[in-house]
């Protein structure tokens, strides 16, 4: 996911699909039209949450469940100019909606909760609206409701903060029409610093993003950081063609392959 088509849909852009959607308008209560299939997986992942104990091993536990869930892309529908949707469908997800769901599970007892924590993770302030979509890896640490706190910069000190212009192409448009463009500090930990020290400090359940150094993105891809007992892993919804689908890669290969992480530990 390094090329810019790939980069938009991690930034859950401009949308297609057959996703299980509901039109939504502002000011009015949210409902979701959600399909069999997704209903039911709902209430048995919800069902799963006395056997966790803390956060961590619950968003594990949540997270695991996806594991050969069928990878689909542009899972959202809406932009500046067609009307923002909710999209709630378990039968594909994308890198970005595999975390929205997992988060929003991860903080509900049932299906109502689990579409009201939906809305609240994806949206700020709660708001089911296009400009309103938190696009970025970063607004889940900078944007209510604050989903996850970024302690990239406590892992390491080889930690590097850099102002970015998100959303801003480096020819002078913008990746997203309509969007505006965000002035934002990320910090990152480059992918050789990224050595057993660090590693030792990462928790399972812990939401990893690869950093980007292209002008305007924070991140070209996100997943979950799981400790196992053979080794970290870095588990994901891969758009790779050998994988399709959420699989468990090894953490410290995926890393070789980025400039670096930034780190957002669930709250």
């Amino acid at each position: 996911m390094r090329t810019i088509a790939r980069v938009l849909l991690v930034m859950l852009a401009l949308v297609c699909g057959t996703a299980a959607i509901v039109p939504v308008a502002s000011g009015e209560p949210t409902t979701a039209n959600i399909d069999d299939m997704t209903a039911r997986k709902i209430d048995e992942l919800l069902a799963l949450r006395g056997d966790a104990q803390g956060r961590g091993e619950l968003i594990e536990l949540l997270s695991r469940q996806f594991l050969g869930t069928p990878y689909g892309a542009d899972m959202l529908v809406g932009s500046a100019t067609q009307p923002e949707q909710l999209v709630v469908d378990f039968r594909r997800v994308d890198c970005f909606t595999y975390l929205d769901y997992v988060e929003a599970l991860s903080r509900s007892a049932d299906r109502d909760q689990f579409v009201a924590n939906l809305i609240e993770t994806r949206y700020a302030g709660g708001r089911v609206e296009f400009l309103q979509r938190k696009h970025f890896f970063s607004d889940w640490s900078h944007t209510a409701r604050i989903a996850a706190a970024d302690i990239t910069a406590t892992l390491s000190p080889a930690a590097a903060t850099v102002r970015k212009q998100l959303n801003a192409k480096a020819d002078g448009g913008t990746y997203l029409a309509g969007l505006p463009v965000v002035d934002r500090a990320i910090t990152y930990i480059p992918s050789a610093a990224v050595d057993d020290d660090v590693i030792g400090q990462l928790r399972t359940g812990d939401y990893i993003g690869a950093y980007t150094d292209q002008p305007g993105l924070d991140v070209t891809h996100v997943g979950i950081f799981v400790m196992t007992p053979t080794g970290p892993i870095f588990r994901n919804a891969s758009s790779l063609a050998a994988n399709n689908q959420v699989v468990d890669s090894s953490f410290a290969d995926y890393v070789r392959t980025t400039p670096g992480i930034i780190v957002l530990r669930a709250q």
